[in-house]
């Protein structure tokens, strides 16, 4: 069974509706947003535990729940939910593009336990838009960047961040897909669990594009 297909029973399973978008994500074969080793981590942050991986490189699930974890300002104590993917990885790990496309936004998000650098990129798959959103980089991530810039399958368009410009966390990526358009250089990345389904309607697996990296 197809990842796309186990992804849609398991939604069924857990009582989510069907995503209001439909996309042949099969018809696909998405470049590597990081190349990962063939041994790494895949965490559980259920406890709220976050305390760096013993592995070089690890994994932060989608969908995830995530209590006492994010504690700064910025969450209010309400949003624990995870709707990305981390990937952690050394400082200054290359990001790559998974398919052809453009930026659509970048910045600073400066706040405590937010983002740090951003860039977000758009992409047509299927005759429809979707948006993907690179956080915690490094200040070299937006440097030279311009809206509409064409980016090409497997191209190197942003790295990781160290805690002092990524929003404070232990070096990692989080990726995270958008059927809506951002209205700046930013995306929830948590929300809060009562938000469960309006979310992940919007914010599709990344293992849709990241393939079955747990």
């Amino acid at each position: 069974m197809s990842f796309q297909r186990k992804h849609l029973q398991k939604r069924n399973e857990q009582g989510i509706p069907p995503p209001r978008i439909m996309v042949d994500w099969e018809s696909y074969q998405f470049h590597p947003v990081v190349h990962l080793p063939d041994e790494y981590e895949v965490r559980d942050f259920t406890s709220g535990d976050d305390s760096p991986s013993k592995y070089e490189y690890d994994i932060g699930r989608y969908d995830e729940l995530r209590p006492g974890m994010y504690s700064t300002d910025l969450f209010a104590g309400s949003r624990f939910l995870h709707i990305g993917i981390d990937i952690g990885a050394p400082v200054g790990t290359p990001c790559m593009a998974f398919e052809d496309g453009e930026i659509s936004h970048f910045g600073y998000n400066p706040a405590d336990g937010d983002y740090g650098y951003v860039v977000i990129t758009k992409h047509i798959i299927d005759g429809l838009p979707i948006w993907a959103l690179y956080g915690h980089l490094d200040s070299a991530s937006v440097a030279g960047k311009f809206i509409g810039q064409k980016i090409t399958a497997g191209e190197e368009i942003c790295w990781m961040g160290d805690k002092h410009e990524n929003g404070g966390w232990e070096p990692h990526l989080h990726f995270q897909l958008s059927f809506e358009e951002p209205q700046s250089h930013d995306m929830p990345g948590v929300v809060a669990p009562e938000n469960r389904e309006k979310y992940l309607a919007i914010h599709p697996d990344p293992r849709l594009v990241l393939g079955p990296i747990y």
